[in-house]
């Protein structure tokens, strides 16, 4: 059984990080190496956080006890010892090193090399594998040159002070000291604010009043966004539309082109698709073509244009669901009945889930009582996590006495061998701060070039910037996890077993101003952050500059809010109306239906009665013909002709177009007077 927890964890795992990727990717439209990158990063991400509590059973079985020798000595003299056993989840020493190497090893070469430059090959707007390897390269040289420069100017002035003699380990050890300091820096921003955050969006999220005014306040913001992806959208189709029609079917670029195209909604494919004149033929002397370079700046602009048009669309029907949601839940709180009342029923057949256990009664219990005590109670529990943390980030340095929270749990389970109380208390800290710092890294948006968005709206840059960033921040928050317990030596000072975890990362004390200063000084500001969290100063300030922020006491968001609310009566309006016509259809089909189905029926039994005699007429009498009188044929196919011939001057085939489009842009589709009715036309030119 020494692995079958270490199995189970990476088979769960897994799987979480693929749903996580199926909510925020697109496996349908998407590339498959963006796809397999961000897997890839998301998963060995994970599986850090998760596996990091068996590295500290197996630390804890070795040696149980935190204190030094010598008052071990001394309490193993007046206490009976207790029996030491391997639990269950004990995992060999010889399997943690390993397999920290290859997860760790791969995780930096996946953010430090692969996923830049596969977020450039995915964005960019080459027509071809060689022109996005190119580009993304180009791209990366300054961010692969930043680095390299660095690095260089370290060797050379460690080769300059002879007395410096740094070995390949000690190298090593400073580079990941390095990563794991900027790393640092980076998540001490992101848990201060995750650590106010989440708690307070649970509290919120128990007062249906002030999340219905705040969802009125980001549909109007989500409808300013969603008219100008609109109308870029136009825009760039409109430049879309010209290249196409200036470039011919047999123009060496016009395979550029059809690219472009396939990218294009459908709608739009279908107009460009009407207006082409592919007979033409291209001419290099009159005529003046983009350049490939130009297109493939337009496949780039029509790649991000449809992309946001499509994200934005999507968020405004969620959105939509959600007030109106809200909204039912504010009417359904004065009920007497206690039934939950929906004012669009789902058009979806109710399932068994709906049928027998969330029934109406219970759906208004948990929608208009429970629910919000559930969250009150979560968002009070999470505060007392929140406290603990910024204490212990504040005061784990200190050994002795012991003031880390997490620490004192730890130490006290140690004592008695629970092997299992200490797992469970260091997967519930540690999932706590991944929490808290990776929920961050999915709500920061960085303008429209950074922005994980659910339902499969998240582009390919921001798949792969998210990926990155974890593989920035698990190393260090891993560290700083092991520091609040005392289980890093190089903090600590402790004369402990190391984890596997720790032994990878080398020793800190080669570099004594990071370990002994940064490492201990810095996360200390976690307590500034939480406090300008807590009195919203970085929404105050992105309100001053213009960016419009959710603020109670501000006269552009109660602006804002009952434009939304206006916003969201009127496709509940919209909504109400495509609702009725469809209720008066299926009244009018069940009313009328049968009967007109029945005369439809007899109508046609008694036309084919009748074009059956006719024909049977037709055929006898023409066999007749046939066969006493040949020459009686000749004359009628010459009375024929001359019937058919005689059409009236003024036909214009245009009449007869089935298109209105077509008609519309000029174009025929042909007919035997076309060019009588066009003379007939220039009568009146003069005119």
């Amino acid at each position: 059984m020494s692995g079958a927890a270490l199995g189970i964890e990476i088979v769960v795992v897994f799987f979480l990080a693929l749903f996580l990727l199926h909510r925020y990717g697109d496996f349908k439209k998407q590339q498959r190496m963006v796809l397999f990158g961000t897997l890839l990063a998301w998963y060995l991400c994970f599986l850090i956080v998760f596996i990091l509590p068996l590295d500290l059973v197996s630390v804890s079985t070795v040696s149980p006890l935190p204190f030094n020798h010598s008052a071990l000595i001394k309490l193993s003299l007046t206490l009976v010892p207790t029996p030491c056993y391997k639990p269950w989840s004990y995992i060999p020493k010889r399997i943690m090193p390993v397999f920290w190497r290859v997860v760790y090893w791969t995780s930096q070469c996946l953010t430090w090399l692969l996923l830049p430059f596969m977020q450039s090959y995915a964005r960019s707007g080459g027509f071809s594998i060689t022109g996005k390897i190119k580009t993304a390269l180009i791209e990366n040289a300054i961010y692969y040159g930043t680095y390299l420069l660095i690095f260089g100017s370290l060797l050379i002035y460690v080769a300059v002070h002879p007395e410096w003699h740094l070995s390949w380990y000690e190298l090593q050890t400073i580079g990941i000291t390095a990563a794991n300091t900027w790393g640092l820096f980076l998540l001490v921003l992101l848990l201060g604010y995750g650590l106010v955050e989440i708690p307070r969006s649970y509290w919120n999220a128990s007062r249906h009043g002030h999340l219905l005014i705040k969802t009125y306040f980001k549909a109007s913001k989500l409808m300013t966004e969603k008219a100008d992806a609109e109308e870029n959208l136009e825009d760039v189709m409109e430049e879309v539309r010209k290249v196409s029609e200036s470039i011919k079917y047999n123009h060496p670029l016009r395979k550029f082109i059809d690219t472009i195209l396939r990218k294009c909604p459908v709608d739009y494919q279908e107009k460009m698709g009407r207006n082409m004149d592919d007979y033409e033929d291209f001419d290099d002397k009159q005529n003046t073509y983009p350049s490939e370079k130009s297109l493939v700046k337009l496949h780039k602009q029509v790649i991000y244009a449809v992309q946001r048009h499509n994200r934005t669309r999507v968020q405004w029907q969620i959105l939509l669901q959600e007030a109106i949601h809200l909204e039912d839940v504010a009417k359904n709180e004065t009920s007497s009945t206690h039934q939950f009342v929906h004012s669009f029923p789902s058009s979806e057949p109710t399932g068994w889930f709906s049928r027998y256990i969330y029934t109406p009664t219970v759906e208004w219990y948990w929608e208009c009582l429970l629910r919000r005590w559930f969250y009150r109670v979560l968002s009070v529990v999470l505060t007392l996590f929140s406290v603990a943390v910024v204490w212990s980030e504040c005061t784990f340095f200190s050994t002795r006495p012991v003031l880390s929270l997490f620490a004192v749990f730890i130490q006290l389970a140690e004592r008695d061998y629970n092997y299992l109380y200490i797992e469970m208390a260091c997967f519930i800290t540690i999932f706590f701060l991944c929490t808290c710092v990776y929920s961050t890294v999915f709500r920061i948006r960085v303008f429209n070039y950074y922005y994980l968005a659910s339902h499969h709206q998240t582009d390919a840059y921001s798949l792969q910037f998210s990926g990155m960033l974890f593989c920035r921040l698990t190393p260090p928050l891993c560290l700083n996890f092991l520091g609040l317990i005392h289980m890093d030596s190089a903090i600590s000072h402790q004369q402990k077993e190391q984890t596997a975890y720790t032994s990878i990362m080398g020793s800190m004390r080669v570099l004594s101003f990071i370990a002994n200063g940064f490492y201990i000084y810095y996360p200390m500001l976690i307590v500034i952050l939480c406090i300008a969290t807590y009195f919203s100063l970085g929404t105050r300030c992105l309100n001053l500059l213009g960016f419009q922020q959710f603020m109670g006491d501000n006269e552009m968001t109660s602006d804002l809010i009952d434009e939304g609310k206006e916003l969201i009566r009127r496709e509940k309006r919209k909504r109400q109306r495509i609702e009725d016509g469809e209720n008066r259809r299926r009244e009018w089909k069940e009313r009328y239906g049968n009967q007109r189905e029945d005369y439809t029926a007899r109508n046609r039994s008694s036309h084919e009665m009748k074009e059956t005699s006719y024909s049977d007429t037709v055929n006898s009498s023409n066999n007749r013909q046939a066969k006493y009188s040949r020459s009686g044929g000749r004359t009628e196919r010459d009375c024929i002709e001359l019937l058919q011939d005689a059409e009236p001057l003024d036909f214009n085939a245009d009449a007869l177009t089935d298109d209105p489009l077509d008609a519309e842009h000029g174009r025929h589709s042909g007919g035997r007077y076309l060019s009588m009715s066009s003379s007939r036309s220039r009568i009146f030119d003069d005119v």
